[in-house]
Parts: C-alpha cells; structure tokens; sequence
C-alpha cells in the first residue's frame, strides 16, 4: 500500500513545474482604441499627438529627442487580456505625454514596440504580453515637434 501512495505523490510532484509556470501571451491589438479610451478618460489631454511607425504626420517634423523608452506593467488580475494591456499601454502613452511637455515636444512619432528590446513596428497595434498577474507594454519613440 506504501508504494501506491509514493507514486501517486511522485506522479502529483511531476506535475508541479507545468502548473507553476508562468503565462506570457503576446497580444497584438489595435492602439488607437486604447488611446481614445485615455482621451475619452480623461488620462491623456490631446496636447501631445502619438504617431505609431509607419504613420507619418503632417507637417514639418524636427526630433527633440530620440530613443526615448518606457515599460509599463499592471495588475492583470481578474481582467481581461484585452482590458490589462489596455491599461498598461495607457500608463506607458501617460509617462510619453510627460517626458514630451517636458522636453517641449508636441508629439511622440515612429513608437514601437519595445519589449524585452526587441523592436515590433507596426502601423496600427502595438505588442503587449500579458499573465495570470501582470501585463506588460513597452515602447520607444521620438520625442517630437510637428509644425
């Protein structure tokens, strides 16, 4: 009788590591609707425009800074994927909007994604990689003036 209880323990224990790994689901969804989501919200103010690569605006473009980054994480907890990477992604267009007014800049052009420094371009959705707890968005762009 000992020796069933020590496989069936030995059969629970292997089972263990497959449990415990964690989820990382990469997402590629539309960024316009989550930024009209912040802009509806209230969480962004319009003074500064985002441009995805691939999206050129209008006017004369003189970069102020290139290169700039942030990585934003949230609680992925009892949400969706789509809602938690909509909300990482608002956080990450938040700190953007900051670092621009800081640096005088009305805009931020040619965003990509930047996650884990591997750069996604795309023309209309951004990456987001997303867990049981947390989900992530990370981007780079140019911090910009467009006349």
């Amino acid at each position: 009788m000992k020796a069933k209880h020590w496989i069936l323990a030995a059969a629970c224990f292997s089972l263990l590591p497959a449990v415990s790994q964690a989820r990382d689901t990469t997402h590629f969804l539309p960024f316009d609707t989550a930024m009209q989501e912040a802009l509806n919200a209230g969480r962004l103010d319009g003074s500064v425009k985002f441009y995805l690569a691939g999206n050129k605006p209008a006017g004369k473009v003189s970069v102020v800074r290139a290169g700039v980054t942030t990585s934003k994480k949230t609680n992925a907890f009892n949400k969706t994927d789509e809602a938690a990477c909509s909300w990482a992604l608002q956080s990450a267009l938040i700190h953007l909007q900051k670092a621009a007014k800081a640096a005088g800049a009305n805009a931020v052009v040619d965003i990509a994604s930047n996650y884990k420094h591997v750069e996604y371009k795309d023309s209309q959705k951004y990456e987001c990689h997303a867990g049981a707890v947390m989900a992530g968005v990370a981007l780079k762009g140019s911090l910009a003036n467009v006349k």
